[in-house]
């Protein structure tokens, strides 16, 4: 074979050689980019920081924020953080939604599937009503797996259990009977979420649609496929 046909050949191959080595660092990035989620923050406050410095809330990449209300994570532990980045500077004045209100409490007493009392933290006693989901009624009148629903409720809060509290932008913060309109979460559960998710909860939406309806809607959907709790008993 003429020498100059061997040279182009070992050119060509060289040029094949880095065009594979450069297509695999480039999947390899391509697949970083998208390989964060929610499980690999030890914390809220960690996932939002993330979400901040990758282009949140304009963008969101990795898709952490499921309901596009400019928090990433709220299902991860706190510490927590709502901070939206752009350090200072005048923004939209009133039109801006008012900040999301966290508290850390203990349970005082779980009073049916959707309510408890709580202590607040360097605050007083409060009842708190669970944004977003709607257990079977306990009382007045008693409606089907309502105590099943209540029961569950209690051995997941015992009291003195420690809790935190977090309002949503779309909903006022307290209702008509001065309860609380809270997210509750324990450790890395969502409460309101772990009763749609066994079945003692639908979801209920008042006025505006609450921030992590999608989610909740998926879980029940999720659920009812199952036959749990009050899907198969009632």
């Amino acid at each position: 074979m003429p020498r100059r046909t061997i040279s182009l050949l070992a050119v060509l191959a060289l040029a094949l050689t880095a065009l594979i080595a450069f297509s695999g660092t480039t999947a390899t990035a391509a697949h970083q980019i998208i390989d964060k989620d929610c499980s690999d923050f030890a914390t809220q406050k960690a996932a939002q920081d993330f979400y901040i410095n990758h282009g949140g809330p304009q963008n969101d990449p990795h898709g952490l924020d499921d309901d596009s209300d400019g928090v990433a994570c709220e299902s991860n532990p706190c510490p927590c953080s709502t901070d939206q980045g752009g350090g200072g500077g005048g923004g939209g004045g009133g039109n801006q939604p008012p900040p999301i209100k966290v508290q850390r409490a203990k349970i005082v007493r779980v009073i049916d599937g959707d309510t408890m009392k709580v202590d607040l933290a360097n605050g007083p006693k409060k009842s708190v009503r669970l944004i977003g989901i709607d257990s079977p009624e306990l009382r007045g009148p008693k409606e089907c797996w309502g105590p099943q629903a209540t029961q569950a409720m209690k051995k997941f809060l015992p009291k003195g259990t420690r809790v935190v509290l977090r309002s949503d932008r779309s909903q006022p913060l307290t209702d008509r009977s001065g309860r609380l309109l809270r997210y509750m979460q324990r450790g890395k559960y969502d409460v309101g979420w772990v009763q749609l998710r066994v079945g003692n909860a639908k979801v209920k939406v008042v006025g505006k649609r609450f921030n992590r309806f999608s989610h909740y809607k998926r879980t029940v959907a999720k659920a009812k496929r199952q036959d749990l709790g009050m899907w198969s008993n009632c």
